[in-house]
């Protein structure tokens, strides 16, 4: 199966909260999608491994993900180091994604700014064909992404671009809501976090609506990119705005 975008973070829920408009709007275009989670998110102080994989399950089939698998690196210390550089070159090697979204390469959690820069480390190397790997015990062919977009997370990062989410943001908003032992829940007895905050959803909210005003929409996802995006020409650029 050949994807359109191969969206890779750290945790389960990272690639919802922060790209998952942007995939809904690829997914309506009947572009090709699919997701690995680097984690189990075991070290998450609520719920369980068992309930991030059901979570993580309904939020793919909520967007209408293809596939997601999940690399099960150590939570917390994983490194970018060969063995999980080949885990990862496998993946996109099988997928062969033409766009890769990532985790942010800086961030307020130390998996993100390390998942970022493993993700487009191994973006690069899977396009080096003396690197061999295998996918069920068959050789692959060397592929290298066009572009690796990183995400916007918990940090305000200024964006190379965004991409107006204003019809998306509502199934969004539900793809997020599957992780049911992450967020606010007022019948929970488990510790609160910095996410199961009663306004942490809303900060959320406020991100994309910030993110959105800066290109005249109501609503948007910033991405970050380590190289120059091109356009054809400048009517690329020419998006409706809100009146």
């Amino acid at each position: 199966m050949k994807l359109h975008i191969l969206a890779i973070a750290a945790h389960p829920d990272d690639i919802e909260l922060s790209a998952a408009g942007t995939l809904l709007k690829h997914i309506k275009a009947g572009d090709a999608v699919g997701i690995v989670d680097l984690t189990e998110g075991e070290l998450g102080t609520r719920g369980s491994v068992t309930a991030r994989y059901e979570e993580a399950a309904n939020a793919a089939k909520s967007m209408g993900v293809l596939v997601r698998h999940n690399a099960q690196m150590a939570d917390g210390f994983f490194r970018n180091d060969e063995e999980n550089q080949r885990k990862l070159i496998a993946y996109i090697r099988h997928y062969r994604p033409e766009i890769v979204i990532a985790n942010a390469l800086e961030d307020r959690h130390p998996d993100h700014g390390k998942g970022g820069r493993l993700i487009a480390d191994a973006c690069f190397l899977a396009g080096l064909r003396k690197i061999e790997t295998e996918w069920e015990g068959q050789p692959q062919e060397a592929w290298r992404p066009k572009r690796v977009f990183h995400m916007i997370q918990d940090r305000a990062l200024d964006p190379s671009f965004a991409v107006d989410i204003s019809d998306t943001f509502e199934e969004k908003m539900e793809a997020i809501k599957c992780y049911t032992s992450q967020f606010h829940d007022p019948n929970s007895n488990e510790p609160l976090t910095y996410i199961s905050t009663g306004n942490f959803l809303e900060t959320i909210k406020s991100r994309d609506m910030l993110c959105g005003k800066r290109i005249g929409t109501q609503y948007a996802e910033g991405f970050v990119c380590e190289n120059l995006p091109g356009i054809d020409d400048l009517n690329s650029l020419l998006l409706p705005v809100l009146a």
